[in-house]
């Protein structure tokens, strides 16, 4: 009887699987390794990065499919590693305490029921609440709804601020030919604290440009300059800085501001689209402070979810 060998240039059931499964771990481990250029591909590799999770399974049916213990070893690999970078931020990390509770929201300038949105946000009884994309139209009609819980309120242009702490030094922030940014100083009971508001530039994928975020980079870029430039001891940066915590590019904020979702969130807070949340792009940011909880609140008629936070100082 001859003996039967394998043919030239067979693989190893599962090798397809195995190196499918080695790059997700590369890219698990070392995604500051995939470049900014071309089309700000590292930018978009930190966004979408949690979502590698949904490779898994379909990694884990192939190896099982082939028969492969190779290929399911390799399966473990990215596992291992994704529980090792995300699994921290699925637990709640929330403590009972703060200091004074914050709000953040894009109400989204085609909102069709302005009241309706700002009574979801009186009912979080934030004692700072940030407003983003407001219009001509509807800020008027915030500032109706609003006025008899906060006495002190500051908007330039589609930012604003609400507080029912007094306000000082409020003034808009040039990051953009049109406001967009704003800061004030809240005189708390625990002292004053600068609260900066912004609403940078939107971001896109296209075919040919790839992730488009020169616009957002600039403005961002402005206002680091600005906080960097006043150095406030204690202060808070809310907005929708369309890109998540994760984003490289918001380096020069994340590594001065720490993020309330992850100090103190459970879950991902994912709030754009408001329907079915993918990614985290509006911000609660601390500095000289600590968030001691942190949650996204009911959905109102805009496209993305409003975020809260308790901070302590």
């Amino acid at each position: 009887m001859t003996a039967m060998t394998a043919a030239p240039g067979n693989r190893p059931r599962g090798t397809l699987t195995s190196t499918s499964a080695v790059i997700l771990a590369a890219v698990l481990a070392r995604p500051e390794l995939i470049p900014t250029a071309p089309g700000h591909l590292g930018s978009l590799t930190d966004t979408l990065l949690p979502w590698t999770v949904l490779a898994l399974p379909a990694l884990l049916a192939a190896a099982l499919l082939r028969r492969s213990r190779a290929a399911l070893a390799a399966v473990a690999l990215p596992l291992v590693l994704w529980l090792t970078a995300f699994g921290g931020t699925l637990t709640d990390k929330s403590a009972p305490d703060g200091d004074l509770t914050v709000v953040s929201h894009n109400v989204n300038q085609d909102n069709p029921d302005p009241q309706g949105t700002a009574r979801g946000l009186l009912a979080a009884h934030a004692d700072i609440l940030a407003l983003e994309e407001l219009s001509p139209e509807t800020a008027p009609a915030y500032e109706r709804a609003l006025a008899p819980a906060y006495r002190h309120h500051f908007h330039q242009g589609t930012v604003g601020i609400w507080s029912v702490y007094p306000l000082h030094d409020a003034r808009s922030l040039p990051i953009m030919p049109w406001s967009r940014a704003l800061r004030a100083t809240a005189d708390t009971p625990h002292g004053p604290l600068t609260v900066y508001v912004a609403h940078l530039p939107s971001v896109r994928v296209t075919p040919t440009a790839g992730f488009t975020t020169a616009a957002r980079d600039e403005a961002l870029r402005r206002l680091t300059n600005r906080i960097r430039a006043e150095n406030a001891p204690r202060s808070l940066l809310l907005g929708d800085f369309n890109g998540t915590a994760d984003d490289r590019a918001l380096r020069p904020l994340t590594s001065r501001f720490t993020s309330a979702q992850a100090t103190a969130g459970a879950g991902f807070g994912f709030t754009w689209p408001s329907g079915f949340p993918v990614v985290r792009i509006d911000q609660i940011l601390v500095e000289g402070g600590r968030a001691t909880s942190a949650w996204t609140l009911p959905a109102t008629r805009s496209d993305h979810l409003p975020v809260a936070a308790t901070i302590t100082f």
